[in-house]
């Protein structure tokens, strides 16, 4: 629901207060077209605002979420692929989506109050009971949420400390972590225990962190043509030289932070500051051992997402013995990307910040190593999520 809560301003049947309904993606198994909390809105009138499959299973939503708002109720829907009818709907793409359909206006979920509070907060999470007892929570700052604090939550989830400290230990790292993600909890225990076949509680959780950041180090051909790669990824760019006279040109004003200052200070210095987190992406362009050495001694002791330097083999060799002179444990050498960039045979700037990119997605992945290959030369399912619990279908009970 959080991919649509930006448009929700703008869309007409949500201001002209149409009734709808919103589908979301919230289990997902082999190669799916869109991850977990994907969410499509659909108005009384068959409108539709955002997209569950690209095409494959709209349809078939829209008639779902249409019957969902004359029955009042929220329902699931399973879509997979079947070679065998030839007239089911399902995903040409071979895997398996559970779409939860739920009518706004009721259960925490009024669009005019989630517009507002979207438009107030860059980071924001999302919790909604899915099963029978419904409601919502909204999180302004996920990263620092606690469970055990949240009247909120405790009100969700009835009010009871077994059940949050339950919910605790799987709703905060996907909050923390800015993903989505199904949790399902064993129901409270009454004065005689729970009944066997008694609902289970299920939350489907969305986080939204502000953007991760990349920053550049090296106001050169290299960092002009990674600034707008790194934007276009969604990072939120920072371009650093210590020279005045490269970092004032005017290429570089598209970062979203242009600083001029020595790398490692400015680096150290916003680490101190807390604006550095484990989504945070380093590139060391610079290619000038006066300024690598002593920034990626800086950059190797933080706990970062990525960290890279450009360097021929020889530059590379050199850096290494530089770095463990100065004391840096092998292990932390070893998240060193040096050189940096996937061996794509790329030349020009432009070809270098395509390598760059693709080397830093790849780093994201559950297997790094199986991601350095074509797609033509693997197997098993192209999307992979970070967990196999977010990846694995559910049955619904």
């Amino acid at each position: 629901m959080l991919d649509l809560m930006p448009s929700l301003g703008t869309w007409r049947p949500a201001v002209s207060g149409q009734r709808c309904a919103v589908a979301t993606i919230v289990a997902a198994g082999g190669s799916v077209p869109r991850p977990l909390g994907t969410s499509m809105l659909v108005s009384e009138h068959g409108d539709v605002l955002g997209s569950l499959s690209g095409g494959c299973v709209e349809g078939a939503v829209v008639e779902a979420a249409l019957q969902a708002m004359h029955d009042g109720g929220s329902r699931l829907e399973s879509f997979g692929y079947s070679a065998e009818d030839a007239f089911a709907v399902g995903l040409t793409c071979g895997g398996e989506l559970e779409v939860h359909i739920q009518p706004t206006g009721a259960a925490g979920l009024d669009l005019d109050w989630l517009n507002t509070v979207s438009g107030l907060q860059s980071s924001l999470a999302l919790i909604r009971r899915l099963d029978a007892a419904g409601g919502a929570v909204v999180v302004p700052d996920p990263a620092r949420f606690s469970a055990a604090g949240s009247r909120e939550l405790s009100a969700l989830l009835g009010g009871d400390d077994a059940v949050i400290r339950a919910a605790a230990a799987q709703l905060e790292p996907l909050l923390h972590g800015g993903r989505a993600g199904l949790v399902r909890l064993a129901p409270a225990e009454g004065c005689g225990g729970s009944a066997p076949e008694a609902e289970p509680i299920t939350l489907f959780v969305e986080s939204r962190l502000p953007a991760a950041r990349m920053l550049i180090f090296g106001a050169n051909d290299f960092g002009a043509a990674l600034l707008p790669a790194g934007k276009l990824l969604g990072y939120e760019v920072t371009l650093c030289d210590a020279r005045p006279a490269f970092s004032s040109q005017g290429r570089f004003l598209a970062a979203d932070h242009l600083v001029t200052d020595w790398p490692h200070r400015y680096l150290a210095a916003e680490a101190a500051a807390g604006r550095l987190d484990s989504r945070t992406v380093v590139c060391v362009l610079t290619h000038d051992p006066k300024f690598d050495i002593p920034l990626l001694e800086t950059a190797l002791a933080l706990d970062l997402a990525y960290v890279g330097a450009m360097g021929s083999r020889r530059s590379h060799r050199q850096r290494i013995d530089g770095l463990l002179a100065r004391g840096i444990p092998v292990e932390a050498l070893g998240r060193l990307h040096s050189p940096i960039g996937l061996d794509l045979g790329a030349v020009t700037p432009a070809e270098v910040a395509v390598s760059i990119t693709a080397e830093i997605l790849a780093s994201r992945a559950p297997n790094p190593a199986s991601a350095w290959g074509s797609l033509k030369d693997g197997s098993g399912p192209i999307h992979q999520t970070s967990t196999p619990e977010q990846s694995k279908v559910t049955p619904w009970t």
